[in-house]
């Protein structure tokens, strides 16, 4: 972005000035981080993501040694660097870690070329090599089951030796049919439920970010959701938040309802997201539906529709209709 220097002469044009005009190939890369982290401001990154990119950088510029000019970083350093991570530096690098790691170099030095700082770019050679990673864990259909029936027992106060409790039942219901992400959960106002048709109740997932604006999105509530919310807001009385607690209060929440059911590995939010998923991709949802509804960029589709395949596919050994493919 450049901003315009006002002339002391009202017949000169104004005069474009770069903020980034400083940077150059004899840059040092502390220098050239600090600049890289007023970028991700200006264009109105999360702060969580500015500390990840920082975080990441901080481990190359640590890993290089000396503060090297950013121009005399090629590609080779970058793939010893990447080798590194993985196999020398004597930490866990997860395949999370990894691929963020990568993406943080790409993002960096991309933008670096773009400016016209670098004359290349040296990270977009690297390739990412994905590293298969567990399958995420989801309640089968008896194991929901057993959470309804905990969380309408808690409801209706038969679990509790105090009075009834209809939250568990609200938080899991809204979780199972929505899949949201527990950072969305925690973002639903009242005012974003609209009960006009006690049927089919309507959430809306909003962002106050605008990067983030494509993930808002409208999702269908079950038929009865309406009157869990009634008793709820009895009960509670939130004023402008849905959740007026902080998330670790809704995890408790989880934590009892799993240890009602009867279920060792507990539940969570990551859980129930990939519940809700599996089961409408076995419902044969049309998949750019489901990718709308789980609020995921086409990018993290790509990696989240195999994993539904692979889930969802029969057991070894029994002769039974293909599952869904990947679409293209």
């Amino acid at each position: 972005m450049t901003v315009e220097q006002l002339s002391l002469f009202p017949d000169e044009a104004p005069r474009a000035v770069d903020p980034y005009a400083d940077l150059t190939v004899d840059s040092p890369l502390p220098v050239a981080m600090e600049r890289f982290r007023d970028h991700l401001v200006q264009q109105e990154y999360a702060e969580n993501t500015v500390k990840s990119f920082l975080g990441d950088l901080g481990i190359l510029e640590r890993h290089l040694e000396g503060s090297p000019p950013i121009g005399q970083i090629s590609t080779k350093d970058l793939q010893d660097y990447m080798h590194w991570l993985q196999y020398e530096r004597g930490k866990p690098c997860s395949p999370k870690s990894y691929a963020r790691r990568l993406t943080t170099l790409k993002v960096f030095f991309s933008w670096l070329a773009d400016l016209g700082v670098l004359p290349a770019d040296p990270a977009a050679p690297l390739v990412h090599k994905p590293v298969q990673a567990p399958l995420p864990r989801y309640l089968y259909d008896d194991q929901v089951d057993r959470v309804l029936v905990a969380t309408r027992q808690m409801m209706t106060g038969e679990a509790l030796a105090e009075k009834s409790d209809p939250r568990p039942h609200l938080l899991v219901t809204l979780l199972l049919h929505t899949g949201i992400k527990k950072q969305e959960c925690m973002g639903i106002k009242l005012a974003h439920i609209d009960t006009s048709n006690p049927a089919g109740p309507v959430v809306h997932i909003r962002y106050d970010n605008p990067r983030m604006q494509y993930k808002e999105r409208r999702l269908r509530l079950p038929a009865g959701w309406s009157q869990t919310l009634a008793a709820y807001r009895r009960a509670y009385e939130p004023r402008d938040f849905l959740f007026p607690c902080t998330a670790r209060n809704l995890e408790y929440v989880l934590a009892n309802v799993a240890k009602l059911a009867g279920l060792a590995d507990g539940v969570s939010f990551e859980m129930l997201r990939w519940t809700c998923a599996v089961r409408d991709f076995r419902a044969n949802m049309d998949p750019d539906q489901l990718r709308r509804k789980l609020g995921l960029s086409r990018m993290s589709w790509q990696e989240t529709e195999p994993k539904l395949v692979r889930l969802i596919a029969p057991p070894l050994g029994e002769e039974e209709e293909s599952p869904p493919q990947p679409s293209q």
